[in-house]
């Protein structure tokens, strides 16, 4: 068995490409084009070149794009009336604040004072609940993304087994929350779990996202397996001084038990920001009482 590689890559081509026409259409019906508005406090470098690739995605998408740039020793108040500044600004439909802040700002209180409707990135605590409770509301990018390529691998999900290694906020939790609305039956594990391999050889679908390299071996999955590897991890290349991505899975282990799985890099990382394109238009959409088909995207 050889596994089947999920193109990530060409999946968030193709879903910005959807945002990008349907964006042209709501320009022409609202008046005006969606905005996007970025938070980047301090000067971190990985920071840098996720806002500058985010800025040029939301216009080649036909949005607006709004950066805010404050420097590393700005307060906590300063933040969150640069926040409440665009939840009142009638240009923006989405805000994002990128993480990590500074330590002496309480990432929490800061997300907190996002208007849930302009909440694109799913982190604010209503848009958490409404995920929790099966109500409709912005979910966070990545794992939205995740939830996506495993619907066009498999179709229907109901009944499945799956297993999501990691419980972050911002990747297990709403993983696990996602894929039992989509009727999997679903196991949460990470570092305090017992067994860990006999639990990921008894899952159909799983969701790596502990950012540890190569620590979902491939004689852990069950056969035919779809294996969603979420990991973003930089290793020591073949050559001196050289660096490699890798992700959470042994992907060379991987591919002679997996039915399907995701590379590192080109599968999970270019859904992201494709998602928060999609979460931006659909936040324009209901700001502005412009109907927007459920499967439109």
């Amino acid at each position: 068995m050889t596994a089947e590689i999920i193109d990530g890559k060409a999946f968030a081509l193709d879903l910005r490409e959807r945002v990008a026409a349907l964006s042209a259409d709501f320009a022409a019906k609202a008046g005006r084009q969606p905005g996007l508005a970025v938070v980047l406090v301090g000067d971190d470098p990985a920071s840098q070149v996720y806002v500058r690739a985010k800025g040029k995605a939301t216009l080649a998408a036909g949005m607006l794009s709004f950066e805010h740039r404050l420097p590393a020793s700005a307060s906590e108040d300063e933040v969150r009336a640069l926040v409440e500044q665009l939840n009142a600004d009638a240009a923006v439909d989405g805000i994002l604040v990128q993480l990590p802040l500074p330590d002496h700002i309480d990432e929490h209180a800061v997300i907190t004072a996002i208007d849930a409707g302009k909440d694109v990135d799913g982190f604010t605590p209503e848009n958490v609940g409404r995920l929790a409770s099966g109500l409709d509301g912005f979910v966070p990018c990545t794992p939205l993304g995740c939830l996506m390529l495993l619907k066009d691998r498999i179709g229907d999900l109901a009944g499945l087994d799956a297993i999501v290694i990691g419980r972050s906020n911002i990747v297990g939790k709403p993983m696990a929350a996602l894929l039992l609305g989509a009727s999997c039956t679903v196991t949460i594990a990470h570092s305090k779990t017992r067994d860990l391999p006999a639990k990921v050889r008894a899952a159909d679908i799983v969701v790596a996202a502990v950012g540890r390299p190569g620590m979902i071996k491939g004689d852990w999955l069950k056969p035919g397996a779809t294996v969603i590897d979420v990991g973003i991890n930089r290793i020591a290349g073949d050559e001196p001084g050289t660096t490699r991505l890798v992700g959470d899975v042994d992907f060379a282990g991987a591919m002679a038990h997996a039915g399907a799985i995701t590379p590192v890099p080109g599968g999970v990382g270019p859904m992201t920001i494709a998602v928060l394109l999609r979460n931006t238009l659909v936040a324009a959409h209901r700001r502005a009482g412009v109907a927007l088909a459920r499967d439109a995207i």
